[in-house]
């Protein structure tokens, strides 16, 4: 299955869920520092320089609200945003950077599990993965860590605006084929460019159909 196609009241509700400000709530380095469970939570998670910090501020229109680290790898900690108490926004630390430390690794990986075993309002990790290079070893490594807690998670194309249409339709074939049969993966894609502003709209309505309704907030 490729993209969805959004009905005219969904792509609205995507525009008004991040019309108003995003803000800021905390940095969480460990299980105890998280914020209590409240709204719906979706996260994004993707190798380091794949575009999140970029894809995050173009979704919320907010010029560095998710601040890219000038060294990869050295973000450590979940990052969490408040989309008008309807949903909160988790930005993960990026991973695979070869230079990083291995502790850094180790305590990230050991977070991150935690974080997915046991936080049950998570409802979906939109994993970013760069259109130009594909799955990578450690993509699916992380893959295989969601379909082992179940949490459902999305693949998020970016920088599509950087490949032909006969190369992106090749990369989306190869992407749906790799996730295929794997159980906790989401069967549509999403293809974004940041640059281009190309796929934000769909990605609002799909995150907004994953919030709660606004007369409930």
């Amino acid at each position: 299955m490729s993209e969805p196609r959004y009905s005219d009241e969904q792509i609205e509700d995507g525009r008004l869920l991040f019309a108003r400000p995003i803000t800021f709530m905390k940095s969480a380095v460990s299980l105890d520092t998280l914020p209590p469970m409240g709204p719906p939570e979706v996260c994004f998670a993707g190798r380091s320089n794949v575009g999140k910090s970029t894809l995050i501020n173009a979704l919320t229109g907010q010029h560095g609200l998710a601040r890219a680290s000038n060294t990869p790898g050295r973000t450590q900690e979940l990052n969490y945003f408040s989309a008008q108490d309807r949903l909160y926004l988790v930005d993960l630390p990026g991973y695979g950077y070869a230079k990083a430390p291995k502790y850094k690794v180790k305590a990230w990986t050991a977070l991150t599990r935690q974080f997915l075993f046991g936080r049950a309002t998570l409802r979906r990790v939109f994993v970013l993965i760069d259109s130009r290079h594909g799955l990578k070893e450690v993509d699916l490594e992380l893959m295989g860590m969601l379909d082992e807690t179940a949490v459902t998670y999305q693949i998020v194309l970016t920088k599509t605006d950087k490949l032909k249409k006969g190369q992106l339709a090749r990369m989306e074939e190869k992407t749906l084929a790799a996730i295929a049969k794997r159980p906790a993966a989401f069967p549509v894609l999403s293809l974004t460019s940041s640059e281009k502003r190309h796929g934000l709209d769909d990605l609002r309505a799909e995150i907004a159909s994953l919030a709660l309704p606004a007369a409930d907030v």
